[in-house]
């Protein structure tokens, strides 16, 4: 079994930018803040964060780097992958 690198690439890159861009809309509504306490709180812990007001600017920028590093990681472990990948000939 191989990897297509553009392709896992891109899958990954749109995941972690799907789910970051969901974090800043969950911001932008001011929702995280309330679900970032009731996780902790079920994992019996004080919140130590305070979330900040919402940035497009700043929610653009995590959304672009994360959908990037996610590129970066998918199409690397496919590179990876298909030169070490077990039963290769």
């Amino acid at each position: 079994m191989t990897f297509s690198a553009p392709r896992l690439g891109l899958a990954l890159g749109g995941l972690l930018a799907a789910l970051h861009a969901l974090w800043a809309l969950l911001v932008a509504l001011a929702w995280a803040q309330p679900l970032l306490d009731f996780i902790f709180w079920l994992h019996f812990v004080t919140p130590p964060y305070r979330v900040e007001p919402f940035e497009p600017g700043r929610a653009a920028v995590l959304i672009a780097v994360t959908g990037a590093a996610g590129f970066a990681g998918g199409a690397g472990f496919a590179l990876i992958w298909n030169r070490v990948r077990p039963g290769r000939s």
